[in-house]
């Protein structure tokens, strides 16, 4: 399987790592894509000697497999729909930006009408597989807490608007409670989960949502709790962030090694 790499970061190095273990099967990455003027994608393949470009419609007209989003929400927004209309695989890692019923709306025709896969993984969560069997028969309340500590949420302009003073919190913060709709735009680089968790489930609007700044933890913890039909479920998940992007968990980056495996194998264990 051939595939290219959107994005220089812990992701995209990771990938390269277990590719060189031969971890992932036939895989081979094409290239690495991003900014002309990208000093991590240049990095990432002079060290593993991957081609690097920066002309997506190049890229597309090689013709890979599929193309592995490890970017941002605004790379979704401009360039998801152009790759699966060419008929190639997309993994979208930046889940957040599907928040937009809209964009979400067109990726899923432009897959369906190219016949292309559009893949989003489960990231730093689990649970996924009982949740859609549970909305299958009726789903009442869907919960995601998701607590990570202080130095997680720096850098948000919604955070530094509440005007908390995260290295002298000595508690728990509450930082949102609300609506995945708006927790994901609010957080676009940590809560990539809940998008996953609400597509997965009831929706956007349904699923709420709990954001916390906590001192006392030293990994992202997220607690998922689902009342159904089918009974209660309740899963906790002490992520260790990833050395490189503390806003990200380990987890959710080898999700996407996950993911590649996925598609190669022609048996699948769980949904």
């Amino acid at each position: 399987m051939r595939i290219a790499i959107i994005g220089g970061g812990c992701i995209a190095r990771l990938i390269l790592e277990h590719l060189g273990k031969g971890d992932l099967g036939d895989v081979e990455v094409a290239a690495i894509v991003g900014r002309s003027d990208s000093a991590s994608c240049r990095a990432l393949s002079r060290e593993y000697g991957v081609a690097f470009a920066s002309d997506l419609d190049a890229v597309i007209g090689e013709r890979p497999d599929a193309i592995v989003e490890a970017a941002a929400h605004a790379w979704v927004q401009a360039h998801a729909e152009q790759v699966l209309s060419a008929g190639i695989a997309l993994i979208v890692l930046s889940a957040g930006a599907l928040g937009d019923d809209a964009l979400r709306e067109r990726l899923e025709s432009a897959a369906r009408a190219s016949g292309a896969l559009l893949y989003v993984p489960s990231g730093g969560i689990g649970a996924l597989d009982a949740l859609k069997a549970a909305v299958i028969a009726g789903a009442d309340e869907v919960v995601i807490r998701s607590a990570k500590p202080p130095r997680a949420w720096h850098g948000i302009p919604f955070v530094q608007a509440l005007d908390v003073e995260l290295d002298r919190l000595e508690q728990p913060f509450v930082l949102y409670d609300g609506p995945a709709r708006a927790g994901v735009k609010h957080f676009p680089q940590n809560v990539n989960i809940a998008a996953v968790l609400s597509m997965a489930g009831v929706g956007f609007d349904r699923t709420r949502l709990v954001a916390v700044a906590d001192p006392q933890i030293s990994r992202n913890t997220h607690t998922i709790t689902v009342r159904a039909l089918t009974g209660e479920i309740s899963i906790t998940l002490q992520n260790v962030p990833s050395p490189e992007n503390p806003k990200t968990a380990w987890l959710a980056c080898y999700s996407a090694l996950a993911a590649l495996r996925q598609m190669q194998s022609p048996v699948r264990y769980g949904t």
